[in-house]
């Protein structure tokens, strides 16, 4: 790994306000709540707001927050910066003295970072110049359900938002850098769950049978030919199956079977690819070996896709913050799910990475019981967002108003399936 520049390490942020924002993080750390729970951190977060002086609407899909901050021209439309607040169903083994106190539950994933950016980089937006459009700050709960920001969406808070924007802290990069890419940032993630009923029968005599097991066993080695032999190599995805039910005893040959798993994708033709391909391939296994098989597949999060235009604001406010050298792209595929992706389908937006790796300390993974991450990303990732709201409110404003109202992202290259 290529080591942070060292004139990133240089913190943006004053002294005091630094201070203030991690007291807050490890605050929210501390009392770390789980999806749909989020009330005292809903809470927490509107006594800052209100010492900011900055309005905001409560109860969002829950306990989500928007508070809004004016802008000189506000005709084209809102700019948002949203944060996830919720917490993960872990017990913390980290050791920190500001470790969860709640058993069981955990900021594994860095949400207590990302409230605590927004919050800093709203103190610098209030202590700011005038801002050019109004900038809303989205506070979402049920980030790791996959289903809060479609719950904000629904409640209209976002309806005036004309570009929207979000980050985070990333494990793979290190401190002092912001990783901006085009294109794909994180995949889609569906499930799927397969019910294979045969004719069961006693161990001894199998050709009187239709054994599930072994028509399960042959389906999930074919579904893994649909990544290897269908998909061009250059689309990253993912076919795994996690559980195979099936059997009761050593010497009965099982009638039922059921398999589930997880599909992943960075595009959203290779997505639509492996949903058919799972059908498909089912239902010949079914036929050659006369079983009956349902097959059933449920979307998740959609894949997340930085438009360029919109990656370029993001990479304008990061160069600024952390310079030239600090500004990287995504360097593998991150087959991980966000559903920041259902804001980026209605409104054009980009999505970046916090860079929190120093040289020679151990990291651990997000969804760890030890993860971690260096604190001075607090501070870029204020800067960062209160950067990006200058720029892409500079941006908006001066865009044809024709252009504002086209709410969906540029069309991307349109592909003929995964060749």
């Amino acid at each position: 790994m290529k080591g942070s520049p060292s004139s990133n390490l240089r913190q943006p942020l004053e002294k005091e306000l630094y201070e203030k924002i991690v007291r807050f993080r490890r605050d929210l750390h501390q009392h770390p709540e789980l999806s749909w729970h989020e009330g005292r951190t809903a809470g927490k977060i509107a006594a800052a707001l209100d010492d900011l002086g900055i309005s905001y609407e409560a109860g969002i899909a829950g306990n989500g927050i928007v508070a809004t901050l004016p802008g000189r021209d506000a005709s084209r439309g809102a700019i948002a910066l949203r944060a996830d607040i919720d917490a993960l169903p872990i017990h913390e083994e980290t050791g920190l003295p500001f470790a969860s106190r709640n058993d069981g539950v955990m900021h594994a994933c860095g949400h207590d970072g990302h409230t605590s950016i927004l919050l800093g980089a709203a103190s610098l937006l209030v202590a700011g110049h005038e801002l050019p459009a109004p900038v809303k700050l989205v506070f979402q709960p049920a980030e790791e359900t996959g289903a809060g920001a479609s719950a904000v969406i629904e409640t209209g808070v976002v309806d005036d938002v004309a570009l929207i924007f979000g980050g985070h802290i990333d494990r793979h990069y290190p401190l002092g850098t912001i990783i901006v890419t085009d294109g794909a940032v994180n995949a889609s993630s569906d499930s799927f769950s397969i019910s294979i009923s045969g004719k069961g029968g006693h161990g001894g005599r199998p050709h009187e049978t239709v054994d599930a097991v072994v028509v399960g066993s042959l389906l999930i080695i074919a579904l893994q030919t649909i990544v290897s032999r269908e998909v061009n190599p250059a689309h990253p995805s993912v076919v795994s199956v996690g559980t195979f039910r099936s059997g009761t005893a050593s010497n009965v040959i099982a009638d039922h079977a059921e398999l589930t798993g997880t599909i992943r994708a960075q595009d959203p033709e290779v997505r639509l690819h492996l949903h058919r391909s799972i059908q498909r391939i089912s239902a010949a296994v079914a036929q050659l070996h006369g079983a009956l098989i349902e097959t059933s597949i449920s979307e998740g999060t959609p894949p997340l896709i930085n438009p360029p235009a919109m990656a370029a604001l993001a990479r304008e406010a990061a160069f600024e913050v952390v310079g030239q050298d600090g500004v990287r792209a995504m360097v593998v595929a991150n087959m991980g799910a966000e559903d920041f992706a259902y804001y980026l389908e209605r409104i054009p937006g980009a999505y970046v990475r916090f860079g929190t790796v120093v040289e020679g300390h151990e990291v651990w993974p997000a969804h760890s019981s030890r993860f971690d991450f260096d604190e001075r990303t607090l501070g870029f990732g204020a800067a960062y967002y209160a950067a990006l709201a200058r720029i892409a409110g500079r941006h908006l404003v001066g865009m044809p108003p024709n252009d504002v109202e086209c709410r969906m992202p540029p069309d991307r290259e349109t592909r003929k399936g995964p060749e």
